[in-house]
């Protein structure tokens, strides 16, 4: 079957619009590549942070990604059942916890950065080499 090409109309001057378009193509692409190893974008970031943050509090962390408390914990619980990540209660406040990297998360981080620059190549192939470099540096900016 066929598709039908639509006019955009008003939506063609929409930045919005065309960003969101870029986002779901980036997510779905992003998705396939990691999913050998069934790694979510959003558990990626949260193991990239830990990585270059160890002994952060959970809440940190969330707060860096914009991933509410709930969602965070619920991740977090899914990293250590897999021993990707460690928590320890952060000194006599038993409800804050530091996040740690285990050997094992280390090791699969290793196989998952590999997916993901993978991906990225991709990106920059799609979008072309100079507009990928202007998105990041625009998107760095105001991010």
């Amino acid at each position: 079957m066929r598709t039908e090409k639509l006019t955009l109309g008003q939506l063609n001057r929409h930045l919005g619009y065309f960003l969101r378009r870029l986002q779901l193509w980036v997510f779905q692409d992003f998705i396939r590549a990691l999913a050998p190893l069934k790694v979510r974008p959003a558990q990626y970031s949260v193991l990239l942070i830990v990585e270059a943050n160890p002994g952060r509090s959970q809440a940190t962390v969330g707060k860096t990604l914009g991933i509410e408390r709930a969602r965070l914990a619920r991740m977090l619980h899914a990293l250590e059942r897999r021993k990707w990540i460690a928590r320890h209660a952060n000194g006599s406040d038993a409800r804050s916890h530091s996040l740690y990297l285990t050997a094992q998360g280390a090791k699969a981080l290793a196989k998952i950065k590999c997916l993901a620059e993978q991906h990225e190549a991709k990106l920059a192939e799609h979008v072309g080499p100079s507009r990928h470099k202007q998105l990041m540096a625009w998107l760095r900016e105001y991010g």
